[in-house]
């Protein structure tokens, strides 16, 4: 069998025998309808897309609800639509990893067209001006990363592609953004309809860096006389054009060969993953882990497809932000962070191994529960209990699901002011609580500065995974010599008072020294990192 249309017409026994469950609509039916009428436009092709977003639709196809489907389009990566897309008919093989092991597979067809977000792809960008000018485009939207709406390097500066796309104008676009902004523009000259620009990136408050950056283009556009006032108007007026918030949760790992394996022997061809030229290694299967969440703030100027049918909560913009605090702050990736760097310092390279060790698993329940509860912020919509029990007994304990300490532990300078600065602030700030009572906060504070010291718990050099503060961090620390709690003289001080790291000066609030003494304890030689958290978590 192969992954193509004709096979699941023709060969649909064979399919069933491999036990894959086979799209319930009428494909040829679906493709014509959305080529007239498309409705939805997605940028960024890639896993969490094909195995989450295109699957909602997916269903509601299945059960009737929707007619057309999905229009996906890559503006990083051009080799995954012509590798994964268009050599599969715009199908994935979408494989829910269960945590007993058990696998769930089924062919996701609510794609039906692949497009290059390439200025030097006539057919793609004509193909998109087209759909973009159907005044029954209700929406487009965005899976490229955080670094996809970035427009400036860190010195302030616009990227060399960015000054490009502002001298030359909305014609022959490159960046993410400016390509959208003129895609926008094109809809604005012919029918001004309404548009949602949904991000469903797992960052903050997503939908505003979508707008910051289609709107700064525009606005260098407009100093140069490339478009007029009006368009400007229309891009910052919420009944043409919206910019909703949203909050996302599901793990979508790099393909697994156990799963590779599996559909081969169950005769299921050519699943074998490419790495492409921009190094993305991807399959025609997507392995993903069941649990997902999707929290869209519920502002659609032209309309939207019944996604709350499919498992998505709509809701107001207080109501995401407050679902995003939730996982971030409290129950999912402080807890992701303690076994980050801890897995990291006791030679983890799973995060599912981590979750039976004992000690470890204690740390992050005392971090959740006993520490994080108590100032949780509950978005009503979804359960905080409910959600931290699935993540701690389901999804992180999920051998299935090939995470590791040291991909969790990138940037995590960039991280830690949200996922543990909030917690200890909201102490701070309640009258009934302390932070100078946390231990277990402390305790995962601790551990990142003993990482930094590039040693592991046998006293072995160990790699430190990418961040943009590891030069100064590390440097602070060089005076330190493991084995040797008495060579530390405060160098931990410059750090553990700065509020960028952290949120708050941990001195402040009674909190620095005591990360200090945890901290001389995790150095004091071999196995002081396991034996600190026995005498903590025992």
């Amino acid at each position: 069998m192969k992954l193509s249309i004709e096979s699941i017409k023709s060969e649909k026994a064979s399919w069933k025998l491999a036990d894959v469950t086979l799209p319930a609509f009428d494909l040829e039916a679906l493709i014509s309808n959305t080529k007239a009428n498309p409705t939805w436009v997605h940028f960024g092709a890639g896993n969490i897309f094909r195995g989450f977003i295109a699957k909602l639709q997916h269903d509601l196809l299945c059960s009737g609800k929707v007619d057309t489907g999905i229009v996906a389009v890559d503006t990083f990566d051009y080799d995954i639509i012509d590798k994964i897309y268009k050599d599969y008919d715009n199908l994935t093989l979408l494989v829910l990893m269960k945590a007993d092991g058990t696998l769930e597979k089924s062919i996701v067809a609510s794609v039906t067209e692949s497009l290059k977000g390439d200025c030097k792809d006539t057919s793609s960008m004509n193909r998109l001006k087209e759909i973009f000018c159907n005044p029954k485009l209700q929406m487009a939207s965005f899976t490229i990363t955080e670094k996809g709406y970035a427009l400036t390097s860190i010195d302030g500066n616009y990227f060399p592609v960015v000054e490009e796309d502002i001298a030359n104008g909305p014609k022959n676009a490159k960046h993410a953004m400016s390509l959208v902004a003129s895609l926008l523009y094109e809809r604005y000259l012919s029918t001004k309809a309404p548009i949602a620009l949904v991000s469903m990136d797992n960052c903050s408050h997503n939908g505003d860096k979508l707008k910051a950056s289609i709107i700064t283009i525009s606005k260098e556009w407009q100093n140069k006389g490339f478009v007029d006032e009006e368009f400007i108007t229309y891009l910052e007026d919420d009944s043409k054009v919206s910019f909703p918030w949203s909050m996302i949760d599901k793990i979508t790992p790099r393909p697994s060969e156990f799963v590779q394996k599996h559909l081969e022997e169950r005769g299921i061809e050519n699943m074998a993953p490419v790495i492409t030229s921009k190094n993305t290694f991807i399959a025609p299967f997507v392995n993903a882990e069941v649990s997902q969440y999707l929290v869209i703030e519920d502002k659609f100027p032209n309309g939207r497809p019944p996604l709350e049918l499919a498992g998505v909560y709509f809701a107001d913009r207080d109501t995401v932000n407050n679902t995003e605090r939730m996982k971030v702050t409290t129950c999912l990736n402080p807890l992701h962070t303690a076994l980050a760097v801890y897995g990291c310092l006791l030679g983890y390279t799973s995060i599912a191994s981590e979750m039976k060790d004992p000690q470890l698993k204690n740390l992050v329940e005392k971090i959740g529960y006993n520490e994080g509860m108590p100032v949780v912020v509950d978005p009503k919509i979804i359960n905080p209990i409910d959600f931290i029990k699935e993540v701690i007994n389901e999804r992180l304990p999920n051998p299935f699901i090939p995470d590791a300490p040291q991909r969790i532990a990138t940037d995590t300078s960039q991280k830690i002011a949200i996922r543990f600065g909030e917690t200890i602030k909201s102490y701070a700030l309640r009258e009934d609580l302390n932070p100078a009572d946390l231990t277990y906060i402390p305790l995962a504070l601790a551990g990142w500065c003993r990482y930094l010291m590039a040693i592991d718990d046998e006293g072995n050099p160990m790699e430190l995974s990418s961040d943009p503060m590891l030069p100064e961090l590390t440097s602070a620390l060089k005076g330190i010599e493991f084995g040797d709690p008495s060579s530390y003289k405060g160098e931990l001080k410059t750090i553990l008072s700065n509020p960028v790291l952290f949120g708050i000066n941990l001195y402040e609030v009674g909190l620095g020294d005591k990360v200090e003494n945890l901290f001389l304890e995790l150095i004091s030689g071999k196995g002081a990192v396991r034996k600190t958290l026995i005498k903590y978590l025992d």
